[in-house]
């Protein structure tokens, strides 16, 4: 009986643990709640200035005012983008990003009276080009600090480096945000536990190059996985001992003034993704760089990388992304892409590339995309290829030849297509079984007129390019009617193709905003009875 009592007993307490740890899940301190409610009435809440804001990239999946749903007399810890402790029901994380908000954070905001916050996003919001308030480096408690795209300005506050808990912090797209020296170093000696820093265009060209601040890094944060500074104009060399942090994964250093020594590494590094782009890279392709074995992306696009792509650079298996383009790289392709299974984007156009492209080349299953436009390449293309996969495929500004395979333009995934300005000839045959296109340009090529049989098929066609070709005899303009998605149609320079119109046909382009007809032999015009809504550009 005294058994039966006893767990009565406990289990009774349990109940009532549970039961106020339930309470106070829902219950906002009033201190918390009013700062919250005050630093509401500093901001405004402006849709439609956000989407002016991000017309045209915009970072957020959705801008929503969160905001509005913070009532007085209502628990706090229900809000949305605020987050409590379910014991003691203070608010921990506070989510703001993508709301819509317009003002400014003065010094003086109810903000920085949530001490206990570990997680803060005011991310993609407009601050009116505020100073960062040094109270930011008074949330001790803080592991997660993100401000990322608030129109921020001037110096980062040395405070910022009292945050030694931050396991991450994202201070990107801050143009007015500028770095000191001390700060810098401060930052990467407290917060040992780094493990991401993202501080891409904000400005770093006051830090180094002597001491190198890249190599502060590696000496001071063994903890880091990602590090981007993109576009801050930082300096200095680009050692191994950075591809030797233990758990480094992304390096994102595109677009700053960087020397790269790489000798033959002495460690297994861990990257999965290098991004030196437009970093000044000059010489040829280190051969150090095959040894980074984990990487799944690389990009060196636009440096003064030369002479020709070593093979030991394409044993990555694990490559799914490699862009070598805008550089001064020459020779043939090497003929090894059966060893780089897994790749899906390839970009390997501005170069000085010649001879054939590999036959290896045309057996990735996974492509989805393959650029090696404006190079020498010359030759037929193959008349099978593999690519299950493959959405766009630009190929232009080359010395290409023979006829276009029909294997290609039956892709069922493809939907781009560029082949201008090669010397394709004859044209497109009848064995097309995939109509998926969106844009094709054949501009520059000696293609006959029968290649319109076809093209008046591809019903999806949103671009089409046969300007400039080798062609002859009549073609009735409203033919191109069928293709009611179009919305930009370029026919010019083909001098010995008749265009007419027929008075007995009624024909709409309801979407087409540029037409280009010049440099044509056209017969009634003044007849022309189509109807264009939607044109702004007439050549």
């Amino acid at each position: 009986m005294m058994l039966v009592v006893v767990r009565v007993v406990v289990c009774v307490h349990i109940f009532m643990l549970f039961h106020f740890a339930c309470l106070a899940s829902h219950s906002c301190h009033s201190e918390e709640s009013s700062a919250l409610l005050h630093f509401k009435t500093q901001l405004i809440t402006n849709t439609t200035f956000n989407k002016d804001k991000y017309y045209y990239a915009n970072p957020c999946p959705y801008v929503y005012p969160k905001m509005r749903t913070w009532e007085n007399g209502t628990d706090c810890c229900s809000w949305m983008g605020v987050t409590c402790d379910s014991v003691s029901g203070h608010v921990i994380g506070l989510d703001l990003s993508c709301s819509a908000l317009v003002g400014i954070i003065h010094p003086n905001s109810t903000l920085f009276h949530l001490t206990h916050l570990q997680t803060l996003n005011l991310a993609h919001n407009y601050f009116y080009n505020s100073q960062l308030p040094s109270l930011f480096g008074g949330f001790m408690s803080l592991t997660h600090l993100n401000l990322s795209d608030c129109e921020f300005k001037g110096e980062i506050p040395s405070q910022i480096s009292h945050l030694s808990k931050l396991q991450s912090l994202d201070l990107s797209s801050n143009y007015g945000l500028k770095w000191k020296e001390t700060t810098w170093k401060r930052l990467l000696q407290n917060t040992t536990c780094l493990r991401e820093i993202v501080l891409d265009q904000t400005y770093m060209s006051l830090i180094g190059p002597t001491p190198n601040p890249l190599s502060l890094i590696a000496n001071l944060s063994s903890t880091l996985v990602t590090l981007s500074l993109s576009y801050t104009r930082i300096r200095g060399s680009l050692t191994s001992d950075i591809f030797c942090l233990p758990n480094l994964q992304q390096l994102i250093l595109s677009e700053n003034e960087l020397s790269v020594h790489l000798s033959e590494l002495s460690c297994i590094a861990s990257l999965s993704m290098l991004d030196l782009s437009g970093c000044g890279i000059q010489g040829p392709i280190s051969s150090s760089f095959s040894n980074l074995t984990y990487l799944t992306s690389l990009n060196l696009m636009g440096n003064q990388l030369n002479s020709s792509i070593p093979s030991s650079l394409l044993n990555l298996q694990r490559l799914t992304h490699l862009d070598l383009s805008m550089n001064e790289l020459s020779g043939q392709i090497p003929n090894v892409f059966d060893r780089l299974t897994n790749l899906q984007t390839l970009f390997l156009n501005n170069n000085n590339f010649q001879g054939k492209l590999p036959s290896s080349l045309f057996t990735l299953t996974q492509l989805s995309q393959l650029d090696c436009s404006s190079n020498q390449i010359e030759g037929p293309l193959p008349k099978q290829v593999a690519f299950s996969n493959l959405i766009e495929l630009f190929l232009e500004d080359n010395l290409l030849n023979g006829t276009i395979p029909a294997s290609i333009l039956s892709l069922k995934s493809l939907r781009v297509l560029e082949l201008s300005n090669n010397r394709f000839i004859g044209h497109i045959s009848s064995e097309i079984t995939s109509y998926s296109l969106e844009y094709l340009f054949l501009c520059g090529n000696k293609l006959q007129e029968k290649i319109l049989e076809s093209i008046f098929h591809f019903v999806n066609l949103t671009f089409l390019c046969l300007s400039s070709d080798n062609w002859s005899g009549t073609v009735h303009f409203q033919l191109f009617s069928k293709l009611q998605k179009l919305e930009y149609l370029s026919l010019s320079g083909c001098n010995s193709l008749l265009l007419e119109s027929e008075t007995s046909m009624n024909y709409t382009f309801l979407n087409l905003y540029a037409l280009q007809l010049f440099s044509n032999n056209i017969i009634g015009w003044s007849k022309f009875s189509g109807n264009f809504p939607q044109l702004e550009f007439l050549e």
